[in-house]
């Protein structure tokens, strides 16, 4: 959210579908979208932000917005918001493979960060941060990161990265690496990337399926994990951090599917939310 205009990032859909391989994808001829993969900019009025009504995005909406058309929205109250595209991904990119010449790779744009004229998407299936432009729509790859090494004594002996939540946090991003399948233990980790050259360096290291991460405001931060161990199928869990290189204190340890966190620090609360049972869950006495 910036002023108000509200930033929101449309993820894969299902502008792919299975493929005749195992673990393989080809592109869906009819997507139920022509906007996956890509952030839309909401602007809203003064008096909407006091209301709780909803507005619809009608599938012609979507076809306009691919084109470059701005969209107005009302609600039916008397409300209106105006919708634009700001920044259109490439659904997938060709990964042929034998016996499969259309096989390809999804996207998966999985998180973002404002910095001024400027968004940084964490690119989960790519594995790389991507800059937009704000003004001109234009993207870029600002970082690739590199794989993983494999710690569990099967598969191949590293995984992908898979980066997923990212934050501005003083003049760095903090980007998460979840890791793939088949998800090691202790091999997860928080880089930070410089926005401007793009240069990635650890940051927290010795996490399992990394999902978020905030500052605590005094130099700690917190982490956030899917899960303790996938494989095993274990709750995810927050940690705090007196600093970058501190041993953790695990503050929760049942969290279900966690995917990311919102502090409120007049509070010392923390609102976290869980993909699989739909909640947001609140914790407090986090800050004291």
């Amino acid at each position: 959210m910036h002023g108000r205009t509200l930033y929101v990032e449309i993820s894969l859909g299902d502008a792919v579908i299975a493929g005749p391989l195992p673990n393989s994808v080809i592109p869906n001829p009819n997507p139920s979208s022509p906007i996956f993969s890509s952030v839309l900019a909401i602007h809203f009025s003064a008096s909407v932000e006091m209301k709780t009504n909803g507005f619809t995005l009608s599938a012609a909406d979507q076809v306009a917005l691919k084109t470059g058309a701005t969209v107005d929205l009302s609600n039916g109250g008397g409300d209106k918001i105006t919708v634009e595209l700001v920044a259109d991904f490439p659904d997938y990119l060709p990964e042929p493979r034998p016996g499969l010449p259309n096989a390809v790779r999804q996207s998966n744009p999985f998180g973002l960060a404002l910095d001024g004229d400027h968004l940084y998407v964490a690119e989960a299936s790519g594995n790389t941060v991507r800059s937009v432009d704000l003004q001109t729509g234009n993207f870029s790859v600002l970082t690739n990161f590199a794989p993983l090494p494999n710690n569990r004594g099967f598969g191949p002996p590293v995984v992908e990265a898979v980066p997923d939540s990212i934050h501005l946090v003083g003049n760095q991003l903090l980007v998460t690496l979840l890791s793939g399948f088949p998800f090691p233990l202790g091999n997860a980790q928080v880089r930070a990337v410089d926005p401007v050259t793009g240069n990635s360096t650890p940051f927290i290291t010795g996490l399992t399926s990394a999902i978020d991460v905030l500052p605590d405001g005094g130099g700690g931060f917190f982490t956030l994990e899917f899960s303790a161990d996938m494989l095993a199928g274990l709750p995810g869990r927050l940690s705090h951090l007196s600093s970058p290189t501190s041993a953790p204190t695990v503050l929760s340890s049942c969290l279900i599917t966690p995917t990311s966190m919102a502090l409120d620090d007049r509070k010392g609360e923390m609102y976290i939310t869980q993909i699989g049972t739909g909640q947001i869950v609140r914790l407090g006495g986090l800050i004291h």
